[in-house]
């Protein structure tokens, strides 16, 4: 049985409670899609989130999105250049337009990582 501690405030007795810390994969380190995402879920699901957060699962949930963000941003951005393939020489002879090109796939691959992972 696990003995409750209290301290008190004013008038009253207030239970001494606390949360124990996420461990999972403490050295992964969350990037651009999991903080998204936990912004999202505090934002918009305060109660899936809470719920996660109690649970412990909120971390990991964060953290698996993360990687599974990134690893669709790979092969997306693989499937795009396959498709519509850019000139490699148009980066020494056209820099511009090349970072252009490049910047509009990445944000065409954002907005369905965004849609299929982060905003769902």
């Amino acid at each position: 049985m696990v003995e409750i501690t209290y301290h008190k405030e004013g008038d009253f007795f207030v239970p001494d409670l606390y949360l124990e810390k996420e461990d999972y994969e403490n050295d992964y380190i969350i990037g651009k899609y999991g903080h998204l995402r936990l912004e999202y879920l505090r934002n918009y699901r305060n109660t899936e989130y809470t719920i996660m957060f109690m649970n412990k699962t909120l971390r990991k949930h964060i953290v698996e999105t993360d990687k599974q963000a990134k690893q669709r941003f790979e092969v997306l951005m693989k499937q795009i250049l396959e498709k519509n393939p850019i000139d490699e020489n148009l980066k020494n002879t056209n820099p511009l337009e090349w970072t252009g090109l490049m910047n509009n796939y990445k944000h065409i691959v954002d907005e369905i990582i965004f849609k299929e992972l982060i905003y769902c």
